[in-house]
């Protein structure tokens, strides 16, 4: 018998933003990246020593990661030593909006 669900395809935009929460979730350290941002915390070495347990490799990936979805960007100075800083996108900042929606909605429903 021939099924008439409709399939929907990775590549569809709810999808793609979909797994784009999913993945921002995972990392543990990504909320923990958008609030140290907020205080003006956006030089690696600082994030580093700023949160306990967070390590050079993991910080990495997680901004990497984030990068590639256009949340957060990265500003290198042409410097010795060199300098790197991370700054949200006004994408990133929509996004992390979206977030603390749903984390209010989390809330509502905790009560």
């Amino acid at each position: 018998m021939i099924s008439n669900r409709k399939i929907f395809l990775r590549n569809s935009p709810p999808e793609r933003s979909a797994r784009m929460v999913e993945s921002v979730f995972r990392c543990k350290w990504s909320l923990t990246v958008y609030q140290l941002l907020a205080e003006d915390i956006n030089r690696p070495g600082e994030m580093v020593r700023s949160v306990e347990g967070l390590s050079t490799k993991v910080l990495n990936e997680c901004l990497r990661k984030n990068i590639e979805f256009g949340i957060i960007k990265r500003i290198e100075y042409n410097e010795i030593p060199p300098k790197v800083e991370y700054l949200v996108t006004p994408f990133g900042q929509k996004f992390i909006r979206i977030l603390d929606q749903l984390k209010e909605l989390q809330n509502e429903m905790n009560v």
